[in-house]
Order: structure tokens, then C-alpha cells, then sequence
């Protein structure tokens, strides 16, 4: 007999169980993440992971994608082709099984992938499941085989369509994400280039093609040089202060370790880290080895050749790598996991594989090449001399302010709650519109930092150049977080960091200056979720007493359509928040149940680099070349 509580019942009937692809459409978010462009996107890497891995077996060699005009995607390999044959635990054609069941796949059996990438035999039925519609079609034994599904059901048999060459096998996928399920269906080809141009990158020799019928645009991404060409793509528009490249491959415990790493004349490291194929963003025990290794080495190296005298303290981590570029790749079986976004390399046994293997590699460079070992430490050096300045400055700044018994700097008015689940800093460009925040916001859980014109630019100085910049150091003491070595995500104030700035082309700098400074100096801010973009409007539209705010000119449009274009009202665009009263700015922008804001993310480290490098580097040509390609994408434009 069933309990009752409150009046209600809770029977067998009440519990659901979901069948073959059911929980995938029912979750989508759990399997891929979310149902946007992530998402989205996220489908076609399944698939090519699965062809990566048949190069990775040493039977693929090519693997074209290409994105259709009515946006589905066919993804086709030289592999070895899924298998045909019945399944004996299902009955049904291996095809048809891996494509219809979760956790089906060779890549749990050793015997078929040594090493893998991908969701670990969850994609391509995933892939399935969410896919309006979906096409397989196997060359393998001399014939070509096919058969079609509809959102993860089959809609046909398994089928002999055609006759190929024995010696030609492959697999082809072609499917159409569900409207249904994802936001809005629509592929990014630089978004696919980035990813794809990785993956040719980290597993040398295999020829990526991305052929985009919609613009009849084609990429061919093949690198025989690995992630050693890797590294001098994301150091081409750097300038490198030492010819040779640092590179080794070398296997241990059957464990492949591969590495690539370069030196700039710049002050921030670039370490981009891989665990089979698997951008491991959070780093972990591989990242681990990697840095320890290097520090020792260089240290040992310098105290050698007397470029450290008995008194000199060792070089720290900081210094040793400055204006690093660097590419670790490992390849292993059964990769363990960790971290929010299960990014980090868990495996205890690599850190020390790592270590031992680049120990060994980087003191023979060290030996090997006098020269630029001699430039590798003078780099030290110098970031070694600007961090103790760095450190005199600090404690030089903690003593002023508490002689001057001051609080918080900068003109900051602080909020009164501490919880970080509800307080927020608005970072506001001049007095005017911080004037209109101040008044205009909520004091007990938001907080107004003024900046006084616009913050240097971080990309071209140390960091004992960027203490010495009031605005800056007004922003360090005002996050809690501290910078650099020191900082400490543990003790940061704020739990939204909102940039706001005017809708113009100062604005835009101010913005992009902010951002540079963050993802440089302060990165687990914006890995964490903390940094956000406020969204003020453009427009302001009055009908009578009604006001309406538009925040794009599509949105303008529409309204304009709605109101009717027969009547002229009054259209006020915004350029700057102090055109705003502290009440419109509250409203539009300010106010949680009413505002729109973006989160800053990373979704690509090697991508926002570039982007960084290129447009607040020293480097002029490949800053002009960026405006010119994206200059048709500018919407508004200040005359």
C-alpha cells in the first residue's frame, strides 16, 4: 500500500524509465554541455574525434568536414569503417549499435584504441539522438553500406548500396542537429577552423579538409611538424627571442610525451596543455611536471654556468617562464579526469613521467645550444629583477595605505553585503557615468569603481610596470584577489566583476584594454565566471509616456515595425551612460530582473591569445590585416 503524504502519492507508476537515446534528448545539456553554439559544435567534434581516433590506431590519414547549406554536416575518414557484422550482445549490425546505444564502442576494449579522445563511446549515439537526421554510410569488405535515422531511431536497415575497391575503407556521417533541441542551428566555420587546425596540429601528418559549401570556402589543415608547428603558429605574430624550437617526443610506461616550447620577447606565458587529443584547459599532473621540470633545469643550468652567483636566490616559476609559448601533448590509456568542467588530467603517475622526460630533453637543448640558452636566461634574469621590484612596490603601496589609514582606492563606493553569491563591482569608464551608478544602484549588494580615462596596456609591460599605474592597483585592492603570484581567487571581494563602458569606439578600447589586463594577469577570474560586460541600450524610443530602450539595431527595427514606421518618434541614441539619468541607467542596465549582460568565458586559450596578441601587440601588419578581414562585421561606427 502506498504511503500518503500531504495527499500525495508516490507509486511505481511515478518512476520513469527512459530506453535507449531517451535520456539524451530528455537531458541534452548533461552530454554536450548546453543546447547553444557550444553545444552545437560540440556534435561535430564527436564525430571527427572518433575518425582521429582511427588515425590514432595508424589507420586514418584523412578526414574531410564539411558543412552543407542547409546546415547538417558530413564528416568522412579513410579509417578502417565501423564494423557490419551482427553484434552478438545485440543482435542487431555493429553500425546500428554503437550508433543506437550509449557506452557502445571499441574504445573500451584496449584491444581496438590504445589511446582515445572524445566522450569515451557516448558521442556518435549522441550525435544520433540529437540529430533530426542522421546518415551512415561504411566502405568496408569491398562494399559501401548504409543506413539513415531520425532523432536516434533507425529508419531503415543496414544496406548494401554499392560495390568500392577492397582497398578503399572509411566512414562517412552526415546528420542534422534538431531544431527542436538546439537554440539556433547554425555552424560557425571559424569555430570549426580553430578546432579542427588543433587536432591537425596534435596528431602530426593527418590532413584535415573543412570545406564550407554555404560561403565555398575550403581549409586544409596538415602539419608534419605536430604541435612544433603548433608553436610557431601561436608565436607568428610574436616575436621569438631564440631560432630553435625546443622539441622532443619520447615515450615512458607507455605514456607518449611530446612537447614544444619557445621563448618571446613578451611577458606572458603561454602554456597550452593536451591529454589524448583533450584540451586540458584547468591544466593537471601533466601541466604539473612540465613547470617543475623546467624550473629545476634552467636553475641548475644558470648555477652551472655561473649565470647565478652563491648569494643569487633561485629563479621562481614566474621567471622561468615568461614569454613562454609551450605545447604539451601525452597520449595514454585510461585518462582520468578531474575538475568543474573535467578539463584537468588527473593521473598521479604523469607528473612525475613529465618531469623525468623534459628534465632530460631540456638539459640536452640547454647543452646543446649555448646560444640561446644564454638568451633562455637573460630573459630570466631580467623577469627575475622585475618581479623583486614588483614585490618592493607592493609592499611599498601596503605601508602608504596604512600610514594614510585609507580604505578601499580609487573612488570605489563599496557595497555593504560580503556574500559573493550576490555582490557586484561595476567597472565604470569616467566621474560622470560613476556619478549615475552611484546613485542609481543598489548600495547593499553593488559597488561603483570610477576609472579615470583609459588603463595602460598590459600586453606591452612587466608587471613592475603595471604597479606603477594607479587605475590598476586601484583594481587589485578593490578585487581582494591580489595579482600575479599572490593572487587568490579565495579572497576576491566581488562575485560579479561587470565591465561598463559607453557604446562607443573609447568605450570598445576601454573595454578591450579591461579585458587584456584580466586575461593576462588575472585569468581565474574569467575561468571562474566572474567577469561579465554590462549591456547598456542604444536607443531610446518615446511613444507619448510610454519609453521604450532598444539594445541592437535589429531590436530598433522591430520596434519600429511593431509602433508602426508611419508615425516619427523621437529616437535618442545613447553614446555614452551619462546621457542617462541614475534612474534609466538602474533600469536598462543596472537592475538584475531587468538588465542583460554577457559572461565573459575562454572557450578557445589558443584563440583569445591570438586575438589578444594581435590587437594590443607591437607587431602593426597583422593588426591591420585583423581590421581589414573583420571590418564588414562592424555595426555601429562612430563618425
Amino acid at each position: 500500500m502506498a504511503k500518503e503524504n500531504n495527499g500525495r502519492k508516490y507509486t511505481a507508476d511515478e518512476i520513469q524509465v527512459l530506453t535507449g537515446l531517451e535520456p539524451v534528448r530528455l537531458r541534452p545539456g548533461m552530454y554536450i554541455g548546453s543546447t547553444g553554439p557550444k553545444g552545437l559544435h560540440h556534435l561535430v567534434y564527436e564525430v571527427v574525434d572518433n575518425s582521429i581516433d582511427e588515425a590514432l590506431a595508424g589507420v586514418c590519414d584523412t578526414i574531410n568536414v564539411c558543412i552543407n547549406t542547409d546546415e547538417s554536416v558530413s564528416i568522412e575518414d579513410n579509417g578502417s569503417g565501423i564494423p557490419v557484422e551482427i553484434h552478438p550482445q545485440t543482435g542487431k549490425s555493429t553500425v546500428e549499435t554503437v550508433l543506437t546505444i550509449l557506452h557502445a564502442g571499441g574504445k573500451f576494449n584496449n584491444g581496438a584504441y590504445k589511446v582515445s579522445g572524445g566522450l569515451h563511446g557516448v558521442g556518435i549515439s549522441v550525435v544520433n539522438a540529437l540529430s533530426e537526421w542522421l546518415k551512415v554510410e561504411v566502405k568496408r569488405d569491398g562494399n559501401v553500406y548504409r543506413q539513415t535515422f531520425e532523432r536516434g531511431v533507425p529508419t531503415s536497415e543496414l544496406e548494401v548500396v554499392g560495390e568500392v575497391d577492397s582497398s578503399f575503407t572509411g566512414t562517412t556521417i552526415s546528420f542534422k542537429p534538431d531544431a527542436k533541441i538546439f537554440d539556433e542551428v547554425k555552424f560557425s566555420s571559424e569555430t570549426l577552423e580553430y578546432r579542427l587546425r588543433e587536432m591537425a596540429f596534435l596528431n602530426k601528418g593527418i590532413k584535415i579538409v573543412l570545406d564550407d559549401k554555404r560561403s565555398n570556402k575550403k581549409k586544409t589543415f596538415h602539419y608534419e611538424g605536430g604541435i612544433k608547428a603548433f608553436v610557431e603558429y601561436v608565436n607568428r605574430n610574436k616575436t621569438s627571442i631564440h631560432e630553435n624550437i625546443i622539441y622532443f617526443e619520447s615515450e615512458k610506461d607507455s605514456c607518449v610525451v611530446e612537447l614544444a616550447m619557445q621563448y618571446t620577447d613578451g611577458y606572458s606565458e603561454n602554456v597550452f596543455t593536451f591529454a589524448n587529443n583533450i584540451n586540458t584547459q584547468e591544466g593537471g599532473t601533466h601541466l604539473s611536471g612540465f613547470r617543475s621540470a623546467v624550473t629545476r633545469v634552467i636553475n641548475d643550468y644558470s648555477r652551472k654556468y655561473g649565470y647565478l652567483k652563491e648569494k643569487d636566490e633561485n629563479f621562481q616559476g614566474d621567471d622561468v617562464r615568461e614569454g613562454l609559448t609551450a605545447v604539451i601533448s601525452v597520449k595514454l590509456m585510461n585518462p582520468q579526469f578531474e575538475g568543474q568542467t573535467k578539463t584537468k588530467l588527473g593521473n598521479s603517475e604523469i607528473r612525475g613521467i613529465v618531469d623525468s622526460l623534459v628534465s632530460e630533453s631540456l638539459e640536452r637543448f640547454l647543452e646543446e645550444n649555448p646560444k640561446d640558452s644564454k638568451i633562455i636566461i637573460e630573459k630570466a634574469l631580467k623577469a627575475s629583477h622585475a618581479r623583486e621590484a614588483a614585490r618592493k612596490a607592493r609592499e611599498i603601496s601596503r605601508k602608504k595605505s596604512i600610514l594614510d589609514n585609507t580604505t578601499l582606492p580609487g573612488k570605489l563606493a563599496d557595497c555593504q553585503d560580503s556574500d559573493l553569491a550576490t555582490t557586484e563591482v561595476f567597472i565604470v569608464e569616467g566621474d560622470s557615468a560613476g556619478g549615475s551608478a552611484k546613485q542609481g544602484r543598489d548600495r547593499k549588494y553593488q559597488a561603483i569603481l570610477p576609472l579615470r580615462g583609459k588603463i595602460m596596456n598590459v600586453e606591452k609591460a612587466r608587471l613592475d610596470r603595471i604597479l606603477g599605474y594607479e587605475e590598476i592597483k586601484a583594481m587589485i585592492t578593490a578585487f581582494g584577489t591580489g595579482i600575479g603570484s599572490e593572487f587568490d581567487i579565495e579572497k576576491l571581494r566581488y562575485g560579479k566583476i561587470i565591465i561598463m563602458t559607453d557604446a562607443d569606439v573609447d568605450g570598445a578600447h576601454i573595454r578591450t584594454l579591461l579585458l587584456t589586463f584580466f586575461f593576462r594577469y588575472m585569468k581565474p577570474l574569467i575561468e571562474n565566471g566572474h567577469v561579465y560586460i554590462a549591456q547598456p541600450p542604444l536607443y531610446k524610443v518615446t511613444k507619448g509616456k510610454q519609453i521604450f530602450y532598444c539594445y541592437s539595431d535589429k531590436e530598433l527595427d522591430d520596434l519600429l515595425n511593431e509602433l508602426g514606421r508611419d508615425k516619427n518618434y523621437p529616437i535618442q541614441r545613447y553614446k555614452g551612460l551619462g546621457e542617462m539619468n541614475p534612474e534609466q541607467l538602474w533600469e536598462t542596465t543596472m537592475d538584475p530582473e531587468t538588465r542583460t549582460m554577457l559572461k565573459v568565458s575562454i572557450e578557445d586559450a589558443v584563440a583569445a591569445d591570438e586575438v589578444f596578441t594581435t590587437l594590443m601587440g607591437d607587431k602593426v601588419k597583422p593588426r591591420r590585416e585583423f581590421i581589414q578581414t573583420n571590418a564588414r562585421r562592424v555595426k555601429n561606427l562612430d563618425i
